[in-house]
């Protein structure tokens, strides 16, 4: 049988996408030239992951340039993705300083990262910044998806009120703006990101059924899983017991999470928060790789803490405030920690990676049909610097970017550049956004 790429299952207040099948490469492919067909029939993901405070420099950037690098100390974790990755040096966000607006990097550093603009001094509702590469990228390419994009987190922070010297809260809390006025918030709970993924909003009731019973998506999707499961091959077969598999597992985890949570005393529990925050992490990536693979989505940001964030990391050993402890004057002792912060984040971020390399889509892995940046929008967080920015591309693009180096680029080249080279990829071509001045050359 031949199904198209868009098929859902559906059930009683729930629609299942499913992952890439044999069974959607078009009939003359499947006479022949299959790889070839997965190739064209695949489409390219975007994730931009953010990190807060900066990081330390000298542990995260590689001292050579080219394909004879070797990964610092932060970026150790990586090692086995280094045919897969780049490393983008000497990206800068000239909007995330002052430029006359005084003090504020925190904020201005989120509020710029995905937007290049200069965001409004207010701690009011006029807030002002710019539309962000991914919802520029969602407008025009996400619009064949059932989500245009997915807006993740791990702390909510707060849209109203100052936050960063007469900067509005909303700056330090999001990286994803549909508007220059309008902010996308973030989901931070597992269970309401799953929701948003595999559950029909519109479907109160069945939701709660289904929490009642404590029964699985794929229990309200059996019927039609069965009908499916007849009529294709021993490998796609195989290919939905694996993503079935990978679903109930979430699901089980984010059960687990729930009941985990209420048993912490003195502590909030929200429906679906992991105890731990590398728990929380790792959900919500598993998230992004299921929405990517199932197609409900092509385009996801997630923001491992808000700008300015204080958390604490005893998961390191670190219990100092993280963003304390970022004005650290150089002090070696503060400099060690901050690495330490610096280093988890990424060994989690490698997670996400091997999760993406390891799912196939056709001949070639979700990775490779992937654009992926991780990044910082300061440098160093003592002086607050907004250039030779932290800055990793992991995946190839479907071939449009030539991994397995260290790109270091001259002078300070605006981040908003590489966006329009990204764009360029997914065929969601503009000709400027924020500060940038032209697109970035060399990817490919």
């Amino acid at each position: 049988m031949h199904l198209p790429r868009r098929t859902f299952l559906k059930g009683m207040g729930a629609s299942l996408g499913l992952p890439f099948l044999d069974a959607m490469l078009p009939r003359t492919v499947l006479a022949g030239a299959a790889a070839k067909g997965a190739v064209a029939a695949a489409p390219t993901r975007m994730a931009f992951v953010f990190f807060p405070n900066g990081a330390i420099m000298r542990d995260w950037k590689p001292t050579k340039a080219g394909t004879d690098f070797e990964l610092p100390k932060t970026l150790t974790s990586l090692e086995k993705h280094r045919s897969d990755m780049l490393v983008v040096s000497g990206l800068a966000h000239d909007k995330g300083r002052a430029n006359g607006d005084g003090a504020g990097d925190h904020a201005r550093s989120c509020a710029v990262f995905l937007t290049g603009c200069q965001p409004k001094k207010t701690g009011g509702a006029d807030i002002q910044a710019g539309m962000s590469v991914d919802q520029i990228a969602a407008e025009k390419y996400g619009r064949e998806t059932k989500l245009p994009s997915l807006e993740l987190g791990i702390e909510s922070g707060r849209q109203a009120g100052s936050c960063d010297s007469g900067y509005s809260c909303a700056y330090s809390s999001n990286i994803s703006w549909k508007s220059p006025s309008q902010p996308m918030a973030k989901e931070i709970n597992p269970k309401l990101a799953f929701e948003r993924l595999f559950g029909d909003s519109r479907d109160a009731q069945a939701r709660a059924e289904r929490d009642y019973y404590r029964k699985s998506i794929l229990d309200f999707v059996a019927t039609d899983s069965a009908k499916l499961n007849s009529k294709l091959g021993t490998t796609d077969r195989r290919k939905l017991d694996e993503y079935f598999t990978s679903i109930r597992e979430i699901e089980m985890r984010i059960d687990r999470a729930s009941e985990d949570r209420g048993r912490l005393p003195d502590q909030p529990a929200p429906d679906g928060i992991p105890g731990t925050l590398t728990e929380h992490i790792r959900l919500m990536y598993d998230l992004m790789v299921m929405g990517f693979q199932t197609d409900a989505t092509r385009i996801s940001t997630f923001m491992l803490a808000s700008e300015g964030s204080n958390r604490t990391y005893p998961e390191v050993e670190v219990t100092d405030a993280h963003h304390q402890l970022s004005h650290h004057r150089n002090e070696e002792e503060k400099m060690v920690k901050i690495q330490r912060i610096d280093q988890y984040l990424v060994d989690q971020f490698a997670y996400f990676i091997d999760r993406m390399k390891a799912t196939k889509e056709g001949d070639k892995s979700l990775l490779d049909r992937s654009m992926i940046v991780y990044g910082s929008g300061i440098s160093d967080g003592n002086r607050h610097s907004h250039h030779d920015l932290p800055v990793l591309m992991l995946g190839k693009g479907n071939g449009a970017v030539a991994t397995g180096r260290h790109m270091q680029l001259e002078g300070e080249v605006p981040m908003t550049n590489l966006f329009l080279a990204m764009l360029d990829k997914v065929g969601a071509s503009t000709e400027r956004m924020g500060d940038s001045t032209g697109k970035l050359t060399g990817l490919s």
